[in-house]
């Protein structure tokens, strides 16, 4: 079988390629360019872009003895993950861009050109495990046996042609591991550290980048409490996201946290820690993995956060893209725009953006 693998030129996706090669698959290795220099406003060092990830990708794919691809995404990264991503800020809400980019530049994007050279697997480095349950007739997505690890909480949009035709090589074994098979292969890159931020923001500030990507800043407007009463100035909507506490330069008897962002008033909602606690939310763009509807009150858990832990809960669908989430205890800062990620045990439900 043929494999086409998707190259970022780290360690992860390094180390899958050699998998799958000594696996015996027929390998040919892939790098999306997803932007240039003066579209993030800063040098490529450090991003997945920048030309030492390419060379790295490109001397793992010679060690090994597989043909190498450079695709060219520029304009389908703009469109479908930096201008939705400053929309979603605009609007109020903190987006997570990483999940769509996996939904639509790895897995429709570079899954079409999977099918047009002709291969039969896309493999990826992610941290994730795949299994078909012949009981149901569906292929599952699993948590990374490495709970430190594990990345099933992005990868919750992928359908079950994706699954059927996706391998992630790595989701049985640990980080140590990877390392270790990359220093065996003799890559460059074996060591190299793990990206954190978000790819075309690599300096972390998001409100510097819109400026730079956009050419103009959301205006200051008014801090104001629960009562709408007015306790200061903000810099603009885009500096800030819910449950912030850090650079309000509010002077109060107590902490002051973000409750509510409202771009339509141009305000800024501040409260105390308890305003951040909510049982319910409610989330659309929904996808759903084991399963075409939730008939009936589904007891799971869920992660409304990358990092956050997986809360118990029970959740209805509504309507045929929206889910509600009942949460057994309240959660801080349920934040429009990021996503909600449902589990049973290991197996991911399905998930939805928070609205």
């Amino acid at each position: 079988m043929k494999a086409l693998i998707a190259m970022s030129g780290g360690v992860d996706s390094s180390v899958a390629a050699q998998i799958m090669s000594s696996r015996g698959y027929e390998c040919v290795g892939c790098t999306m360019r997803l932007y240039e220099n003066d579209t993030v406003g800063m040098d490529l060092l450090d991003t997945c872009c920048s030309l030492e990830n390419t060379q790295d990708a490109r001397s793992v794919t010679e060690r090994i003895g597989i043909p190498y691809h450079i695709v060219h995404y520029e304009n389908l990264f703009r469109e479908e993950v930096i201008e939705p991503f400053i929309d979603e800020y605009l609007h109020g809400h903190t987006p997570n861009p990483c999940i769509e980019c996996n939904r639509k530049l790895k897995f429709e994007h570079l899954f079409a050109k999977m099918k047009e050279l002709g291969c039969d697997l896309l493999v990826t480095g992610h941290y994730a495990r795949i299994k078909y349950d012949p009981e149901t007739g569906r292929y599952l997505l699993l948590k990374a046996l490495d709970p430190a690890k594990d990345q099933s909480y992005v990868l919750y949009m992928m359908t079950q042609e994706q699954l059927a035709h996706v391998q992630f090589p790595l989701g049985d074994q640990d980080k140590h591991t990877t390392r270790e098979i990359a220093a065996e292969s003799g890559f460059r890159n074996a060591e190299k550290k793990d990206s954190q931020d978000i790819c075309f923001v690599p300096d972390g500030d998001y409100a510097g980048f819109i400026r730079r990507y956009s050419g103009s800043d959301c205006p200051p407007g008014d801090f104001v409490d629960a009562e709408g009463n007015v306790l200061g100035r903000h810099k603009g909507i885009i500096h800030y996201t819910l449950g912030q506490r850090r650079g309000l330069g509010i002077p109060a008897a107590h902490r002051c946290y973000v409750t509510k962002i409202d771009p339509a008033s141009n305000t800024v909602t501040l409260g105390t820690n308890e305003d951040l606690m909510q049982t319910t939310l409610y989330a659309r763009r929904i996808n759903l993995i084991t399963t075409d509807r939730i008939e009936k009150p589904l007891r799971c858990s869920a992660k409304i956060r990358y990092r956050h832990k997986e809360q118990p809960c029970t959740v209805t669908q509504p309507e045929d893209d929206l889910l509600r989430v009942e949460f057994d205890q309240p959660q801080r800062a349920i934040t429009p725009g990021q996503s909600v990620v449902l589990y049973d045990g290991d197996i991911v439900i399905g998930g939805g953006i928070i609205t």
